[in-house]
């Protein structure tokens, strides 16, 4: 592989370890969020994971402007224009930045009323702490996202240690943050938001001034005297913005099945969190591998180079697999101790053990065709037929499946496990048909 292609083994270690690593620090954080505020029971617990998940709607929004620079970036570095690249980094910033500002400041005047409309049926103690805990969350945004384009450049010229560097100071920000304002002080999920404040304020100031080395190839020295370019705009845009619908979308369907989770009480909300928050582990390599899939990928077709595009596609693929099972094993055999450290009550605990099992299985066999390939397509600028193919599966299996299985036949929190799993299983068959059939190879971002 030294000679054959274009990244060596080492060039791909040397992106995809840290990567991981970054991966298992993100899931720490939200981990360590989950975990810390059970100390307060399951109506904090609940409403952190309301409010996570509304905020992971805009998240998606950010990761897709990140993701849209990035392929972009990419592809000039891999045909080796590395002034165009900079040019193009400098352009992401702008834009989003001015989408995170204008969100935070529509977001924090409506915040109680679209967690009321969304989340209903929620308790009043569940509506203060969400309420308590969103406000710091969305002042956040513009700083996370501002983050996210900066690691995004830094992926995109092979340099992930750094990003993962970033993300050990930014998980020991937030751990020792909520240690200090909720054990403490007793802030609570208000004490877990400003922790998470802090901690994105400092990614994104760490990761700013460790790019401003002039030997950089995306030095941020200077990068903000760049002039706006409307070309690299649209650029950026015909990835970012099929991308950020279809991220958005996925969330807002997540959204309404947590709103449908939400009637069936607090025990299942919490249940459903720890769920998530507990197998996202099964995916820590998962998600390494899916963001240097961009960067190697986009890199690959800059140079008009699609038998390395179709060879790390088939490598990364197959590694996530097997990096997956790895570690669904012990997660599996610790399953029922691991759960026990999320404060929830007996019959809770009981409940989430077999949904967590079944979910670790899944995510072995079915998450890496429905997640890392469609990487490769995204990258290459194929991004329409994964917005047509992610909102049609989300809204027939993941939202009408979901109401129809615990409305009409009685199922619990399961039911909208079993409705994911269908999901994934469409959308995987859907992509590895639309990569077999090559029409990607037509697309062009530059």
């Amino acid at each position: 592989m030294e000679k054959k292609h274009q990244f060596t083994g080492r060039d791909l270690r040397k992106l995809i370890i840290p990567l991981v690593m970054e991966s298992l620090l993100n899931m720490t954080i939200g981990m360590a969020d989950t975990i810390m505020v059970a100390s307060c029971g399951e109506a904090a617990v609940s409403a952190v994971s309301l409010v996570d998940t509304v905020s992971l709607l805009f998240i998606q929004v950010f990761s897709a402007f990140a993701t849209g620079g990035a392929v972009v970036i990419s592809q000039y570095l891999g045909k080796g224009d590395k002034d165009m690249a900079r040019k193009s980094a400098a352009n992401l910033l702008y834009i989003t930045f001015a989408i995170s500002m204008l969100l935070s400041l529509f977001l924090l005047p409506l915040r109680r009323g679209m967690i009321g409309k969304v989340f209903g049926s929620i308790t009043p103690e569940v509506r203060t702490y969400t309420d308590q805990y969103f406000v710091p969350v969305i002042i956040s945004y513009p700083f996370l996202a501002l983050f996210s384009c900066l690691t995004a450049t830094s992926r995109s010229e092979g340099n992930s240690a750094r990003t993962m560097a970033v993300a050990f100071l930014m998980n020991a920000i937030n751990i020792c943050g909520n240690a200090v304002l909720i054990y403490i002080f007793g802030m609570g999920p208000q004490g877990a938001g400003i922790a998470s404040l802090a901690s994105r304020i400092a990614g994104f100031f760490a990761m700013y001034f460790l790019m401003r080395k002039k030997t950089e190839e995306l030095s941020t020295s200077g990068m903000l005297g760049t002039p706006f370019s409307s070309m690299l705009a649209k650029k950026i845009l015909r990835i970012a913005l099929p991308s950020g619908i279809e991220g958005a979308t996925f969330q807002f369907g997540k959204i309404m099945v947590q709103s449908l989770i939400a009637s069936l009480g607090t025990s299942a909300i919490a249940i459903n969190a720890v769920t998530n928050n507990y197998n996202a582990y099964a995916n820590i390599a998962g998600n390494g591998i899916n963001l240097a899939l961009i960067t190697i990928i986009g890199q690959c077709r800059g140079n008009n180079n699609f038998r390395d595009i179709s060879y790390y596609t088939r490598l990364l693929v197959l590694l996530n697999i097997l990096s997956t099972f790895i570690l669904s094993v012990p997660l599996y055999i610790a399953t029922p101790s691991f759960i026990a450290l999320y404060g929830l009550e007996a019959g809770s605990i009981e409940t989430a053990i077999p949904i967590c099992r079944l979910c670790l299985i899944s995510c072995t066999l079915l998450w890496s065709f429905a997640f890392t390939l469609p990487n490769t397509l995204k990258a290459v600028g194929d991004v329409k037929f994964i917005l047509f193919t992610s909102i049609s599966s989300m809204w027939i299996f993941r939202v009408m499946l979901s109401f129809i299985l615990i409305k009409f036949f009685g199922f619990g929190v399961d039911g909208v496990w079993y409705s994911m799993y269908a999901d994934w299983i469409f959308r995987g068959t859907l992509y590895m048909i639309r990569y077999k059939s090559g029409r990607w190879k037509a697309k062009k971002v530059i």
